[in-house]
Formats: structure tokens, sequence, C-alpha cells
């Protein structure tokens, strides 16, 4: 019989897999519409109520795209709808995140050197956090500020940094990224399922009633689907950083989160100016350089200010604080990165990283440090009280083997 955590293991993967396909569909479809949208072309000789057309090619075949201002004078009998890939992408991501930090809450959300908080309140937190998140966005999108679209996105900005450092202040660091592009990717989904939808279904039901629709619904439609294409490219990186400690488990994680949405910003302009016709602003890739190398030097910041320098040595086996360093491994590392672990929620060495021998302390050598000493990663919220003098052996004893073997 099939033992139930091996279940459970492969219930993650397949709601994973089928987050990532959801994913791909939502984030294709609404980078063609944008880059289709931007790119229409306005010749004389348009029917009434058409803004722009498109000629395009893909497949062998040629595609004869219109848009028109409002809606067609008739409806059509088959209407495709772009919705389902939104909605299958936020409800598998939510399913994604309730296995794995709201289940494995003591392991992968709570950080008790932050916040003591038990597992009931942590995942409120966690569920609730979300739904104000777009209570507190939609309000400000139906305000005045709503005709004053860089002043919104600059509101936008300063909202999504705050939450990002709310959440490091409460969860561990690799969920206070996570929730943040959760928190992110809500925003996005609730304005098809809330504003872009129900606004087409109401010229849909005017148009079959005969009456005339209301160029507004297209305006606000138009609102929210453009945040959405600015906010796509960060959400793809907060997902993506869980698995790299250098990301999500620093002092500043926050900050780094920060400037990934300006970095998305930047590269976004570049294709939406592109796209419309207006050239290629190549000073934005020059910009998101920039940002790129801070966010890489914040990554490490703590551990540059807080390493010692010393002496460079030879090897990592002969250096005089191996032996410390293979002590501390034991100690706070193997319990779960062992043959046998010994953690009573780990029933295989995760990502199958084993470290009981010197010989694997020493292969993985690189991988501790990261994991340990350049981040906070492991272990997962601090569960066995790795001290911060440990981390810094760890440090030294990895920096300066490296110098040595150069």
């Amino acid at each position: 019989m099939v033992d139930a955590a091996i279940i459970w293991e492969w219930i993650e993967f397949g709601v994973r897999w089928l987050h990532v396909i959801t994913a791909i569909a939502w984030i294709g479809s609404s980078f063609y519409f944008i880059a289709l949208d931007l790119g229409l072309r306005r010749p004389d000789d348009l029917p009434d109520g058409v803004t722009g057309e498109e000629w395009q090619v893909h497949g062998g075949g040629f595609y004869h795209v219109r848009k028109y201002s409002i809606a067609p004078d008739r409806l059509p009998e088959h209407l495709t709808w772009f919705k389902w890939e939104s909605y299958s992408t936020w409800l598998s991501g939510a399913a994604l995140m309730a296995i794995i930090y709201w289940v494995g809450a003591e392991i992968h959300l709570i950080d008790r050197s932050k916040t003591d908080l038990s597992t009931v309140q942590a995942i409120l937190i966690s569920g609730v956090s979300l739904a104000v998140g777009w209570l507190v966005y939609d309000s400000l999108c139906k305000s005045r500020l709503g005709n004053r679209p860089g002043s919104l996105m600059v509101l936008l900005f300063i909202l999504l940094t705050a939450m990002a450092w709310g959440y490091d202040q409460i969860f561990t660091g690799r969920a206070a990224l996570l929730h943040l592009g959760a928190f992110t990717a809500t925003i996005m989904t609730a304005n098809v399922f809330l504003i872009i939808i129900p606004n087409q279904k109401v010229v849909v039901a005017d148009m079959k009633a005969g009456s005339v629709p209301d160029a507004k619904y297209g305006r606000i439609a138009k609102l929210r689907s453009t945040h959405n294409n600015y906010l796509t490219l960060p959400v793809i990186f907060l997902m993506l950083s869980v698995h790299y400690p250098l990301a999500f488990a620093t002092e500043y994680n926050w900050l780094i989160a920060s400037l990934v949405f300006l970095m998305g910003v930047t590269i976004r302009h570049y294709f939406n100016s592109m796209h419309a016709g207006r050239g290629k602003p190549h000073w934005t890739w020059a910009v998101t350089a920039v940002i790129f190398i801070c966010i890489m030097w914040l990554s490490t910041a703590q551990m540059l200010n807080t390493t010692e320098a010393a002496p460079v040595r030879s090897s990592f086996i002969n250096h005089p604080e191996f032996g410390d360093v293979r002590s501390i491994v034991a100690t706070r590392c193997s319990g779960c990165h062992a043959q046998q672990p010994v953690w009573s929620r780990v029933h295989w060495p995760p990502n199958g990283v084993v470290l009981e021998s010197e010989a694997d302390i020493i292969r993985l050598a690189r991988a501790v440090y990261v994991q340990s000493a350049a981040s906070v990663a492991m272990p997962p919220a601090n569960a066995t009280l790795m001290e911060p003098d440990e981390r810094l052996i760890i440090s030294r004893w990895y920096r300066e083997s490296s110098a040595g073997e150069d």
C-alpha cells in the first residue's frame, strides 16, 4: 500500500503542474491581447465603429483581426471569452498555497523568531490579507484616482511595498514573498472576475436588448487590464523566488520584492512601446540592469556587513573551523538532511540532499553556505535554532576555503 506521505507529495506535484500550465495559458493570452491592442493600425477605410485592425500570420495561416470601439452592430453567434485561464491559475495557486503553507504552517509559514502565532492565526492572516488587499486596491481604482492612472500606479506600488514589508514581519522569508505574489495575483484575477468580465457581460446584455452599450465599461476594463499587464512579470519572479534563498531569505527581501515591481514596469514599457509602434526605448534595459544589480547587492548586504575578513586557507577540509562546521551541520541540518530523517514531518531528505558525512558537507559546501549563511533559508523557519554565530562560522569557513582554492 502506498504511504500517505507519498500520496500527499504527488498531490502537491500534480497541483503545482496544473498551476504552471494554467499560468502559462493566462500569461500567454494576456501578453497576446496587450500586444494586439497596441499594434492595431487605423487605415482610412475602416468601417464605422472599428478603431483598428491588424493582419497576422501564424502556423501557415493569415488572420485578420479588428477591434470595435464599443461593440459591433450585431452580436456574433459565436463569442470566445478569455477568463478560465485566470480563474484556473488562481484556484490552483490557492490550492497549492494551502497544501504547502497552511498544512505545513509550522515549517513553511510561521517564523517564531518574528511572531509567536498559532497555526490558526497564521492561516487566518494569510487568507484575510489577500481579500483585504483586493478591497483596498479596488477602492483606489473606483476613486477619483481612476482618472489619473499614473498616480494610481504610484499608490499601487506603495501598497505592494508596504505589504512586502508587512508579510516579512510576520512570516518566514519564503512565505513572505510567496504571499506577496499571491496578493498580487489575487488583484489580477479579481480584476478579471469582478470587473473585466462583468463589464463585458453588461455590453453583451445591452446589445441583446437592442440598446447602445456605454463606452465607460470598456474604459474601466482597459484600466484593470493594463494593471494586470504590468503586474505579470513581478508575479512570476515572486513565485520563482521561493526556490532561491538569496531572494527570500535575506534581511532586505521586502525591498528586493519592491524593486522587482519596478523591473516589471521597465521591461513591459519596452515591449508595450515596441508593439505600439512608438520605437524601442533601449534605455529601459539599462535601468532594468541597474535595478537587478541593486537586487544582487541587497541579497548579500547583511552578510557583507557582518562577515569578518580572514586569511586565505587552502582547502575546505583543512580549514581550522571545519570541525565546528561539521558539528553545526550535524546539530542543525542533519535531522532532516539524512538518509533516515528524524524530524517527524520529514519522510525523506528534502530535495535529496544528504548531509551526514564530511564528504557530503564538502561536496555541498556552496549550498550549505548559500542556504544557511549567505541567507537564512535553512533551517526552515529556523526550526533548529541555528545561532547567528554559527552562520558566521559557516560563512567564514566557505569564503576563506573558496578563496584558498582559487
